[in-house]
């Protein structure tokens, strides 16, 4: 290739501004800062749904009526318990694993011992997003009950998709705001478009390989920093600010050390994030539920400050940090928390990507040295 024409085949980093696919599933408007499931506003669904009403609209592309949801939900109960093989592979591994690491590996584990792991029929491969949609709350809560040195709780039937992961984390049945807390995180992060971690599982599953490998690839990429992660981040600037007075000083400082401040501006949102606000009312209501608001009160300064400051919009990570740490959800569990609820989405975008596959192989744009001659090794310095 003439330099010349390698100039003209310019690489976009980040495939910024790249249309890699036709999608049905998400419509994420930055400008307006609308996020939309399936033709429904996210301010909708985020108040008048359930999460296993949104799952059931991402998977098949209508809310349900009353006996479809029922119908559903009870695949989601029936797939609630993890395979015995799973919770040995979990108990085995050493105590200090980072938790997305086990994540990772319990879903890659999961799908050996699926007899329907390598039917890659639509029938099949729905079912599996089901049961990685239910296991993966099982898994989590799993992952949390080890870190803190308590025995695994298994699920109830009795409960909701919420109320039962909130149940399996703590032992204890959840009061109706913190079930309803995690209704709205698992709503809110369902789905996002053609993210990092999307599209990692798009890739995969557009070679035809199975589900598992292609929820593994997500995983893994929601396990980077620069993806997941950035409310972990947030819950330790409220530790570390600690109170209200230290919040203006704190902004300073790293304003003059030319630092960041995480969960403030996003990638894709020129105004505010649609999610924030839902967050934002249940952190508040879980401070005065828990009696110690001070989480909630240094966020809602900081909010202030900050925007003052570089006049960015929080987002959905800034209150969720405080509003799970007010649930009891240690900080570094939160990016798994994500994931049990993002699984809904990446399997959308799996089903979607099968239902009119293409594989996708993009082009590099070679900018290395010319072709020259071989030196053979006495020739060389």
């Amino acid at each position: 290739m003439t330099a010349d024409a390698a100039q003209e085949k310019q690489a976009l980093k980040g495939l910024k501004g790249v249309v890699a696919a036709d999608s049905t599933i998400c419509d994420v408007d930055g400008d307006l800062g609308k996020l939309i499931y399936r033709g429904y506003n996210i301010h909708d669904l985020a108040t008048n749904s359930t999460f296993e009403e949104v799952a059931y609209l991402l998977f098949k592309g209508e809310l349900p009526n009353a006996s479809q949801l029922k119908q559903f939900n009870d695949l989601l109960v029936h797939h609630r318990e993890m395979e015995p093989p799973v919770v040995d592979f979990l108990n085995s591994i050493p105590s200090n694993t980072p938790p997305m690491a086990a994540l990772r590996s319990a879903v890659s584990v999961s799908g050996v011992y699926d007899p329907l792991a390598e039917d890659n029929s639509p029938e099949a491969n729905f079912e599996k997003s089901i049961r990685l949609t239910a296991e993966m709350s099982t898994i989590v809560a799993a992952i949390k009950r080890r870190m803190t040195g308590q025995a695994l709780i298994a699920p109830r039937q009795d409960l909701s998709h919420a109320a039962n992961f909130m149940y399996m984390m703590s032992g204890k049945v959840p009061s109706a705001d913190a079930a309803k807390a995690m209704d709205l995180i698992l709503i809110l992060h369902a789905e996002h478009g053609l993210n990092a971690s999307t599209f990692a599982g798009r890739v995969v599953a557009a070679t035809l390989s199975d589900l598992y490998s292609a929820v593994t690839g997500a995983i893994g990429a929601l396990k980077g920093p620069l993806h997941g992660g950035a409310n972990t981040e947030v819950l330790k600037t409220l530790m570390e600010v600690a109170s209200v007075e230290n919040v203006k000083p704190w902004v300073d400082n790293v304003r003059a050390q030319k630092g960041k401040f995480m969960g403030f501006g996003h990638a894709v949102y020129k105004v505010e994030d649609p999610r924030a606000i839902h967050l934002k009312d249940l952190s508040h209501r879980l401070g005065v539920e828990t009696g110690d608001t001070r989480w909630y009160d240094i966020s809602i300064e900081m909010e202030r400050v900050v925007f003052e400051a570089i006049h960015k919009n929080c987002n959905v990570d800034f209150y969720s940090a405080s509003l799970q740490h007010y649930m009891g959800i240690p900080g570094d569990l939160f990016t798994c928390v994500f994931a049990a609820s993002r699984i809904v989405g990446w399997c959308a975008h799996i089903l979607e990507q099968l239902s009119d596959n293409k594989i996708i192989r993009p082009s590099s744009n070679y900018i290395g040295p010319a072709e020259r001659s071989y030196v053979p090794m006495s020739a060389r310095s």
